[in-house]
């Protein structure tokens, strides 16, 4: 089953069971998705679709951090709730210990020496570890291993 067909899915039992946040949160995907396959002429796969979700979390995180500085709670509690959504549909994501294996494997393969060749380490972890580790995470191990 397509990552879109389980959003649909997933809509109906939300609908069904009357929760709103939910249906809101798969209802903005979905439209979202509906709006890139229109604006671009194209059908969207999994990996198009896990780029957007990881995009939504993204700016849900970002939400989160403003709210709690404006000392929002009631929309902090909500786009907590809209986050939770949104992560059950990307790949299991890397724990700490298997994402610095991974970056150390891929400091090996580069070449890389320094901080000043994290560039090319970026460039190729970003390829390889797409939708099962964050680029922030990324970004933060490649730092602690190179610094």
């Amino acid at each position: 089953m397509s990552l879109q067909e389980k959003l649909k899915e997933d809509m109906k039992i939300a609908m069904r069971d009357k929760n709103i946040i939910a249906r809101d949160t798969i209802r903005f995907l979905n439209s979202a998705i509906k709006q890139i396959e229109v604006d671009e002429r194209r059908v969207l796969d999994d990996n198009d679709v896990i780029k957007l979700i990881q995009k939504a979390i993204k700016q849900r995180n970002e939400s989160i951090e403003q709210f709690k500085a404006a000392s929002r709670d009631d929309l902090v509690e909500n786009e907590s709730a809209q986050l939770a959504v949104l992560e059950q549909y990307l790949p299991k994501q890397l724990s700490d210990d298997e994402l610095e294996l991974k970056i150390k494997d891929i400091i090996t393969k580069t070449g890389a020496t320094t901080i000043k060749d994290m560039g090319k380490i970026m460039g190729v972890a970003s390829k390889d570890l797409a939708g099962i580790a964050d680029g922030k995470r990324i970004n933060e191990t490649v730092k602690k291993l190179l610094g």
